[in-house]
């Protein structure tokens, strides 16, 4: 199996379009509801007004600060946090009974401890 992989440049483009219609899409339904509930309602343009502000301020937050986002973590960070988290999971796959017996012993060696 062999990934291709996309330029950072791409990625963040294709995160940047990604984010942009989920949030659109979003305010089509929004808007789907709430011009019917301005017609009934008497808060007129206003409900439409702020979803559409909402989405154009929300897209452009997406797409100025997409830029600072991408360097968060380095790649050698990434591979740090994926082999902690193996460790992790075969901690948490042991044996139930082996860290029971383990917590024992080390509370009686404790005890005896203070108790001299």
């Amino acid at each position: 199996m062999t990934n291709q992989r996309q330029p950072d440049s791409e990625k963040s483009k294709d995160t940047r379009t990604a984010t942009t219609s989920k949030i659109w899409s979003y305010a089509t339904g929004m808007l789907a509801l709430c011009i019917p509930l301005s017609a009934v309602t008497r808060s007129g343009a206003i409900l439409p007004l702020a979803v559409v502000t909402g989405a154009t301020i929300s897209t452009a937050v997406v797409w100025k600060s997409d830029k600072k986002a991408q360097n968060l973590l380095q790649p050698h960070q990434m591979q740090q946090i994926e082999e902690r988290l193996a460790n992790l999971e075969t901690i948490a796959a042991s044996d139930p009974l082996q860290w029971q017996s383990q917590r024992q012993q080390l509370e009686s060696s404790d005890r005896h401890v203070s108790d001299s």
